[in-house]
């Protein structure tokens, strides 16, 4: 379809490249479409795949005349990442990804116990994810059983309620839904659905 469309550009995020269980290899837009390579932007960096949120480092990959526009307005408006975030993320890049497979192994196992648990909640309708450490379940018989009107209400009852605090669906243009993050503790995972279960009990 986008072949079609010859001065369209394409941005990718593949921030979650390597936190991937899936049965398919990972493929980027770039991998997958490389007639349109000369125009694809292709955006990633450390924060979510080596757990490096606070270091604040991305990159992106692209066409020259894009990535040199890009740098000009990056450097009018932005200062430089610090030189030891950059040193930390060079050490991301070039060691050794054992460790981040078995990070994405045990998001692989929180998901699991996230989707049984989730879906077991009368209301709750969440679908089986293949990376990320997000679950994003639809919640409107839950709404409808509360007499709430929508997600963000629901959310706000979590938080006062349960003390567990998720992210309306609706921000994600997502109306019914909540994202509920599972980058913690199994430990953790079973307090709030054990708090959610209360609440709504």
């Amino acid at each position: 379809m986008l072949e079609n469309y010859p001065d369209v550009f394409i941005a990718t995020d593949d921030m979650y490249e390597h936190i991937y269980w899936g049965n398919n290899k990972f493929c980027s837009f770039a991998e997958a479409c490389p007639d349109m390579l000369d125009r694809t932007i292709t955006i990633n960096g450390v924060s979510k795949a080596y757990a490096m949120t606070g270091w604040r480092i991305g990159y992106c990959a692209g066409p020259e005349k894009i990535i040199s526009a890009m740098k000009k307005i990056q450097g009018q408006s932005t200062s430089n990442a610090s030189s030891v975030s950059q040193a930390a993320a060079v050490a991301a890049l070039n060691g050794s990804h054992q460790p981040v497979h078995a990070m994405a192994k045990e998001y692989e196992n929180r998901h699991a116990f996230i989707f049984n648990a989730l879906n077991s909640i009368k209301g709750f309708k969440t679908v089986a994810a293949t990376g990320a450490f997000y679950t994003f379940p639809e919640v409107t018989g839950v709404i409808k059983d509360l007499n709430l009107s929508d997600d963000i209400e629901f959310s706000d009852f979590l938080i006062e309620n349960a003390n567990v605090a998720v992210v309306p669906g609706s921000a994600f243009g997502a109306k019914g839904h909540i994202r509920l993050s599972f980058a913690t503790s199994m430990k953790l995972l079973k307090e709030a659905v054990n708090r959610i279960e209360d609440a709504l009990n």
